[in-house]
């Protein structure tokens, strides 16, 4: 998963740090997928290795990735000497990926999910740095809520700051067209295509915790849905 180089500009960037170790530094940026297309192949093995499915589907979703919504962001690494900073002139590897999408109903929140780290950096750091880096882009776009799923990573996600929270609907695909009060109002009809119906009937927050949830996935399994304010 390397790329030649990195020609990025900072408006293109949601997060940047430099971090030195003896004469070399690393720099760590998040871009969205859809502007840097050569690594459509990259991303769509580094989301292979954590679950499968077919490499058609996952090249599918991914060239989905647009200003629009979904967005996949990619977490990328570069090193160069440190003297000189940006290092944008040499490799860069992918470290990690997410996506966004919209929520039915709530203009101003994003959906998040197929957060992955390769597993050769895990253990260093690399997952904080993805969220964190994904709260800023959304939050520099005029998002203020992110929302998420998941079956044993409750922990971790606490420590970032998210909350239990209740099950939200996000839109899996948005056009162009569909500007941000219809998609306040819209409210999808059972089954729609267009998007992935997460609602359960409410349960008071005194029967959840992160050591037990009344929510199911579609396969009956238990899973956490949490929330976080940015």
């Amino acid at each position: 998963m390397v790329c030649a180089s990195l020609p990025l500009s900072c408006d293109l960037l949601g997060f940047l740090s430099v971090r030195r170790m003896g004469s070399v530094s690393e720099e760590l940026s998040l871009v969205p997928l859809h502007q840097r297309p050569e690594l459509l192949e990259a991303c769509a093995e580094l989301l292979g290795e954590e679950w499968g499915k077919s490499r058609a589907s996952r090249l599918h979703a991914l060239q989905r990735s647009s200003d629009a919504f979904p967005a996949c962001l990619l977490l990328l690494r570069s090193r160069g000497p440190s003297e000189s900073p940006a290092a944008r002139e040499g490799p860069c590897q992918l470290v990690g990926h997410v996506r966004l999408s919209r929520v039915v109903g709530r203009p101003h929140d994003l959906f998040v999910e197929s957060v992955v780290v390769a597993r050769a950096l895990r253990g260093q750091g690399y997952g904080r740095r993805l969220m964190e880096a994904t709260e800023r882009w959304a939050r520099a776009r005029g998002f203020g809520c992110l929302h998420l799923t998941t079956h044993d990573k409750q922990h971790f996600y606490a420590h970032l700051g998210f909350v239990l929270g209740e099950p939200v609907q996000n839109v899996a695909f948005l056009s162009p067209a569909i500007s941000s009060e219809v998609l306040r109002l819209f409210s999808a009809p059972s089954g729609a295509a267009t998007a992935t119906a997460h609602a359960r009937p409410r349960v008071p927050s005194s029967e959840q915790s992160l050591l037990k949830t009344p929510h199911r996935d579609a396969k009956g399994l238990p899973i956490f849905w949490m929330k976080k304010d940015i």
